[in-house]
């Protein structure tokens, strides 16, 4: 039309203020370091997976993934709370309230420990009878598992502290000091481990220095937060009205850390006791090759949690829906960019990475599971909308209506399928967590209606002064 400036003239210039935004900066450098602390450790382990396959063996290696898939499991548990202490602490950060922000670090600290020490001991007095009787493990390596075991539940009551800094540093949007702490640690211990295994160390030796660099991790993540955010008290204490509000929505938090179980590490524990440890390893190399997919995009837009939750209580609902909008566009674009790769081309990937026995045998597995972490991420930013939004209870059911789809789908398929069947369960997850954005439309279409009539009761009660 005449007079109306050409398309990319208006992009540019949209361009243009977006570089000279500040909170645009900040929130590209939140989404770099969110993918940089995600990608660290896989991308190490996919370098040294050969290596450690090849001097392990199939067996142990499949082992060692068990042990992680149980601490990381543990860990999802007692840091369940963590995206209450990330909602509450963003909220009072928004409202610039600095006694509110201690309340809730405390508060958090004290529920991390709490049940940090309940799955740890857990964990320790279970180690027994979970390597006699649950997964398949081979007699000669018995009590180097249970010892892998009770070590990884020390770890479970580190990772279960170190969460809570985390979390404080991310609703101040402060990702980068995390997350340079993090990669070292991550890579430390991949780097250390290598070293073990070529000594001839075993599992525990590997799992002892895992939990010596974590621990270290989290005294340095204790003193980023002091040095990036402020002098803090990290003695546990708690508010009982705030422990009722963090309870309110952390329950729920947890629940759905629960059922993103199912989609994380359920698989594993499965495979390892319908199959044994050698399917483990196999299953484990895939996994580590395709769950970036969703790892990435999951990472990349965690931003999204913090940001949002700052904005809910002061910025109109178009404002939150331009910001969601966008974020999908780019969801969806990157999901496909980085899924469509991996499921083509899984055999071929695998051929050269680890050997053409190795993919003949997990080439189809790679595959699906490529698939299935591509649906999953295109829940992404629904997901940590809803979550900004308050929205944690339907958050939480629909994950663990998806959990338990795949959980019941897994104990089916394995059995007749093998790992194949592990990864066609995956493929239920994804889909069902869609339906966020049917409640994220209702809730941004509620919020907007709520703004229309507080600004025409405005303008009615400004008429009756006047």
């Amino acid at each position: 039309m005449l007079g109306q400036k050409p398309s990319w003239k208006r992009t540019a210039r949209k361009l243009a203020i977006l570089r000279t935004s500040g909170r645009t900066r900040v929130s590209a450098i939140n989404a770099v370091c969110g993918i940089v602390d995600y990608v660290a450790q896989p991308l190490a382990m996919l370098i040294a997976a050969p290596f450690l396959v090849r001097h392990m063996g199939l067996a142990q290696f499949g082992i060692w993934m068990l042990v992680i898939a149980t601490v990381s499991s543990g860990n999802t548990l007692t840091t369940g709370f963590g995206d209450a202490a990330l909602k509450y602490v963003s909220a009072a950060r928004g409202e610039n309230d600095r006694v509110a922000v201690i309340k809730v670090v405390r508060a958090a600290l004290a529920i991390n420990l709490f049940l940090g020490l309940l799955m740890g001991t857990i964990l320790w007095l279970a180690a027994p009878y979970a390597v006699h009787h649950v997964f398949k493990i081979e007699t000669v390596f018995h009590s180097t598992s249970i010892q892998a075991l009770r070590i990884a539940s020390l770890l479970l009551i580190v990772r279960s502290l170190e969460s809570v800094f985390v979390s404080t540093l991310r609703a101040y949007e402060r990702y980068l000091p995390s997350v340079r702490i993090n990669v070292l640690s991550r890579i430390s211990v991949i780097l250390i481990s290598v070293l073990i295994v070529s000594a001839g160390g075993q599992i525990e030796k590997v799992m002892i220095a895992t939990l010596i660099v974590s621990l270290i991790a989290t005294l340095l993540q204790a003193h980023a937060l002091h040095t990036h955010v402020g002098q803090m008290h990290f003695l546990p204490y708690i508010d009982r009205t705030l422990l009722s509000k963090m309870t309110s929505f952390g329950s729920f938090s947890w629940l759905q850390a629960v059922s993103a179980l199912a989609f994380s590490q359920a698989d594993r524990l499965v495979i390892g006791a319908f199959l044994g440890t050698s399917a483990v390893a196999y299953y484990s190399v895939c996994i580590q090759a395709a769950q970036p997919i969703h790892g990435v995009i999951s990472a990349g837009f965690h931003f999204l949690f913090p940001h949002l939750s700052a904005k809910n209580a002061s910025e109109p609902a178009d404002e939150l829906r331009s910001i969601v909008a966008s974020a999908f566009r780019w969801n969806i674009l990157i999901a496909v960019a980085l899924m469509v790769p991996i499921a083509l081309y899984s055999h071929s990937m695998l051929n050269m990475w680890m050997g053409g026995p190795f993919a003949s045998v997990a080439g189809r597995t790679m595959s699906i599971l490529a698939v299935a972490f591509g649906l999953l991420a295109v829940n992404i930013t629904g997901h940590y909308a809803l979550l900004a939004l308050g929205q944690v209870r339907f958050v939480t059911y629909i994950n663990l209506l998806a959990g338990a789809l795949s959980v019941f789908a897994m104990f089916v398929l394995v059995r007749h399928l093998g790992i194949v069947g592990a990864a066609t369960a995956r493929l239920l997850y994804g889909p069902v967590t869609w339906f966020a954005y049917l409640k994220l439309r209702t809730v941004l279409s509620d919020k907007t209606a709520l703004s229309i009539r507080a600004a025409q009761n405005l303008e009615v009660a400004v008429e009756e002064v006047g």
